[in-house]
């Protein structure tokens, strides 16, 4: 279970990074987002192996403009570039956008791109039959890789299939990994089943390719069945210390170590911070927020308000697993003030 081997380099501890806003706004808070880069700069997350997707869903990327998305870049490859991997999502709302967001990305020197299914019409978003017609994502993908080198990683989700959840259907997948050999890692979105079902597929691909677990629940299955290579989650921005923790237990087959942190508090995280998709990205700022990695829990409208009660309830499962969160004074403040202004 080694992620950081010559053979495949970008086997890492991706983190989506959740992006901060100025106090009652919906401006980028540029100084907080380089404090928190350089968070993930400190030696235990860097030695295990860790690296930075800029502008991923958990950062908020379909409400950014392109000027915006260029700054949240230049800034991170200013603080993380030559340090860790950086990787950047890109998607506009045509595939002419999104080729000039990768060729943004490209004069930026990062280290990958993060590449996400088309958005905005019916026909290729809720309504988009994968399995029939995979060349919907796959003909954008060409056309934004045609004059773009880099290497890919995935955000493969889907219309929902019972089998396979929001993500990619394994024929979808293997297809896609034929056609675009620029494809070395598979953000893992799936719900169980799917996870097991496409991880087991990509263990046995023809190529490397890296499984990259997103759903952190899964996580201590996943690492017990050598099916995570790395990860890709915004779970990272809450719950780095014991996740990076519980990963490294399984590593060195400290077994009785990895239940432990699993079992004393980091499942229990885990289960509710994924018990309703509908406010994952929510949780993923509501818990950074009381870490004290962003200033505010607030993202930028349409996306919903966080509730009082998810700011309860995840305080204290932050606390059970032994981390430290803002004063009560300061989350009552902030919390207010949000509920007021927004």
């Amino acid at each position: 279970m080694g992620l950081t081997n010559d053979r495949h380099p970008f086997d890492r501890l991706f983190v989506a990074t959740v992006l901060p806003y100025k106090e009652n706004s919906c401006e980028i808070d540029e100084e907080a987002y380089r404090k928190l880069l350089r968070y993930f700069l400190q030696p235990k997350f860097v030695d295990a192996g860790g690296a930075i997707i800029v502008n991923p869903e958990a950062g908020e990327m379909f409400y950014l403009s392109r000027e915006e998305k260029r700054r949240t870049l230049e800034i991170a490859m200013e603080e993380c570039g030559g340090k860790v991997p950086v990787f950047v999502g890109v998607l506009g709302l045509t595939t002419r956008e999104t080729i000039e967001e990768a060729k943004d990305a490209q004069s930026m020197k990062v280290d990958g791109l993060f590449l996400l299914p088309p958005i905005g019409s019916l026909d290729i978003t809720g309504a988009w039959n994968a399995e029939k017609y995979p060349e919907v994502w796959i003909d954008m993908a060409k056309d934004v890789l045609r004059g773009v080198d880099l290497p890919v990683i995935t955000h493969p989700v889907a219309s929902y299939t019972p089998k396979f959840g929001i993500g990619l259907p394994l024929s979808a997948t293997l297809k896609m990994l034929d056609e675009i050999p620029q494809i070395i890692g598979w953000k893992m979105v799936y719900n169980y089943e799917g996870f097991r079902t496409v991880a087991w597929a990509l263990r046995n691909y023809k190529r490397h390719v890296g499984i990259l677990g997103a759903n952190a629940v899964f996580f201590h299955e996943a690492l017990a069945n050598d099916l995570l290579d790395g990860t890709l989650t915004g779970s990272l921005s809450y719950a780095m210390e014991p996740m990076v923790d519980h990963i490294q237990a399984w590593r060195n087959k400290d077994i009785d170590t990895a239940r432990k942190i699993w079992n004393g508090g980091l499942m229990q995280l885990q289960e509710y911070v994924y018990s309703d998709y509908s406010r994952l990205h929510n949780r993923y700022k509501i818990a950074a927020w009381l870490r004290g990695l962003v200033p505010h829990p607030f993202m930028r409208p349409p996306l919903p308000k966080p509730f009082e009660e998810e700011v309860v309830q995840l305080k204290q499962l932050l606390q059970n697993c032994g981390l430290d969160v803002i004063p009560d004074d300061r989350i009552r403040e902030t919390f207010h003030q949000f509920s007021a202004a927004i």
